[in-house]
């Protein structure tokens, strides 16, 4: 099988080791910083738009919600396969939206519904019947309880921890080490314990 990676980032080796776990053998990544020749032991074989014309498989592999939303309308009808680290957890039901990837030692339990584009980073848990909307990034180590609805696009930060029934609207940033006990139903920057909005 083959795949290309767009965005050749320390982001991108994590989904290439992933990838070649997962049986992918031949994998290519492209980027459009003409400066970046390699990523790990992957060859950079020139800009994002040269992968648009190709038949194999592509994941988009950038951090930026907003990006990595724009890139998978881009490369819309092409085939966006789940990349799942063999060390992490998944319940036989959770339902994973494609594009989206499974860090090692993260756990989903029973129930949770993950979007399009999303990721569950190293050592993270989705605990049973969450529900996170596409393009959501769950960073190393955070913590969603059980029945929390994550909304587009929010970026939940290293050592998040999120009280179980909890809302979060779209497009929120929720700084690392926050805990998260109320609902958040406005978009912006959450920090602290409790987790309060940033005014700026």
């Amino acid at each position: 099988m083959k795949l290309a990676i767009i965005g050749a980032s320390g982001h991108g080796k994590v989904i290439a080791d992933i990838a070649e776990q997962n049986g992918y053998g031949e994998i290519a990544f492209y980027d459009d910083n003409e400066s970046v020749a390699s990523c790990g032991k992957w060859p950079v074989l020139g800009p994002t738009a040269m992968a648009l014309d190709g038949c194999c498989d592509v994941f988009i592999a950038i951090g930026n919600a907003r990006v990595r939303e724009m890139l998978m309308e881009r490369f819309q009808g092409r085939r966006f396969p789940v990349l799942v680290h063999p060390r992490a957890v998944v319940a036989e039901d959770v339902v994973l939206g494609e594009g989206t990837a499974v860090m090692a030692g993260a756990v989903i339990n029973p129930g949770a519904r993950l979007g399009r584009g999303v990721i569950v980073n190293t050592c993270s848990s989705v605990d049973h019947d969450c529900i996170v909307d596409d393009f959501v990034h769950v960073s190393v180590g955070a913590h969603l309880s059980g029945t929390v609805s994550v909304g587009k696009r929010t970026w939940i930060a290293c050592g998040v921890c999120v009280r179980n029934n909890i809302r979060i609207c779209a497009d929120c940033m929720i700084g690392a080490g926050a805990a998260v006990v109320k609902d958040i139903l406005e978009p912006g920057t959450y920090v602290g314990v409790p987790a309060r909005k940033l005014e700026r």
